[in-house]
């Protein structure tokens, strides 16, 4: 699979300020796949350690984490000449061997011409446990997400859409109603499949989208388990009730995140640490109420939120919605659409880089999203359907008068009002 990320791994090999690079995500976002596939197509040879399987190696350096020394033991292991610039060098499930992610420091202050990348099932768990000693400044971070619609599109052979869709995003004219559809048809597909590598790859040998839903509930499942793995019983019952508790939080008129909602008399001192963990972990994004004024990350409320999980067709999967009717040009009325459709704008956005954040007025209207580009705050408000009537956006324009609104919704490319009309399929764009 083709992943927009391997532009910036590339980008990182010609950087003459290369730091060791830790890639972070979710478990399963495909992270193994890529960083093993830059190291083939860009590098003379590779060398790759797992610290959870590989234990006698992984001993070895926890040792010693002098970066000359790890090199030479490397060297040794593998039977291969470690080459600056040739080689590189792929630390996998590093939060196995917490001397080995301290040993990054040594890299970057004692050997900074070798090409060192580190990756982890949860690593943003691990390096939050006090024994953890992180090698803050002497690293470059690098986030890795689900495939977003666009990446999807690339994979399933409709790249050919991107630049068409990117063109009226630019210009804002009307997309050919035939092929509007076309791409709404997809979109609703990508909403089933979500973005988890495996099951778009099944969804591609298969095809068929029902092929999914068994590989959707094993990740799940392996969520869970790792729940129960990388914390103590008490903690990890806590973040499964939260978890869980996600969809019936986001099927609420309020959908502010509630405690008690989670269990009668639920608080943020019980649960708020297992909302931490699921933050650090990748497996949800926390969307903060705000005060629409620049810097927006200063004007956040923190004790309103919403919870998002990282991929769409795993909220899917998890919410229990009938597939077939998703699928549908008309979704019955009895569908709660909205939520799904916010787990995918908030997924998109999230990808391209954005913070994002929500607006209440009063108890008087709600704005699902607003986000900060460069000097400019922007409302967006997100429409399930070709029906975009709501006085929410016409509010939030009248008292703030920001720059221009987006409407995401079913309805073609458009402005109008200082109201940017966006496709559902075509956020990636913003």
């Amino acid at each position: 699979m083709d992943r927009e990320i391997m532009k910036d791994l590339i980008n990182w090999k010609k950087s003459k300020k290369r730091k060791p690079l830790i890639i972070h995500g979710a478990r399963q976002v495909g992270k193994t796949y890529i960083i093993k596939k830059f190291g083939k197509e860009n590098y003379d040879n590779l060398i790759y350690v797992n610290f959870e399987t590989n234990k006698e190696l992984s001993i070895q350096i926890s040792d010693i984490i002098d970066a000359k020394y790890i090199i030479n033991k490397l060297e040794l292991f593998y039977g291969e000449k470690i080459i600056p610039g040739k080689t590189l060098i792929f630390f996998d499930e590093i939060q196995a061997n917490e001397r080995a992610l301290t040993s990054l420091k040594y890299f970057y202050e004692e050997a900074s011409d070798y090409h060192i990348i580190a990756a982890g099932s949860l690593l943003g768990i691990a390096i939050n446990r006090k024994d953890y000693s992180f090698p803050v400044g002497k690293v470059q971070m690098l986030n890795m997400y689900p495939l977003s619609f666009k990446e999807f599109l690339i994979v399933i052979g409709k790249g050919n859409l991107i630049e068409e869709i990117q063109k009226h995003f630019e210009d804002n004219s009307r997309m050919d109603k035939d092929i509007h559809n076309l791409c709404l048809k997809l979109y609703r597909t990508y909403l089933v499949v979500g973005g988890m590598p495996e099951v778009v790859n099944t969804y591609l040998l298969e095809q068929k989208v029902i092929a999914t839903i068994d590989v959707q509930a094993e990740i799940l499942l392996s969520y869970e388990r790792d729940m129960t793995k990388y914390a103590d019983n008490n903690l990890s019952n806590r973040i499964i009730s939260a978890f869980d508790s996600i969809p019936v939080q986001l099927a609420k008129d309020n959908q502010k995140f509630q405690y008690k909602v989670i269990s009668k008399g639920g608080t943020s001192g019980i649960f708020g640490e297992a909302i931490l963990w699921l933050k650090n972990s990748g497996m949800v994004e926390q969307v903060y109420k705000v005060n629409p004024e620049m810097p927006l990350e200063m004007h956040k409320d923190l004790t309103s939120f919403k919870l998002y999980m990282s991929d769409v067709g795993l909220f899917v999967n998890k919410a229990g919605y009938p597939l077939y009717q998703i699928d549908l040009e008309i979704q019955p009325t009895m569908i709660s659409m909205g939520p799904l459709t916010e787990h995918y704008v908030a997924n998109e956005l999230r990808v391209n880089g954005y913070e994002t954040y929500y607006w209440e007025s009063d108890g008087k209207a709600k704005l699902d999203f607003i986000i900060q580009k460069n000097t400019d705050i922007i409302p967006i408000e997100v429409k399930t359907s070709i029906h975009t009537k709501s006085r929410s956006l016409d509010l939030y324009m009248k008292i703030n008068n920001p720059k221009y609104g987006i409407r995401i919704s079913e309805k073609n490319f458009g402005f109008e009002n200082n109201i940017k009309s966006v496709p559902l399929y075509a956020v990636f764009c913003i």
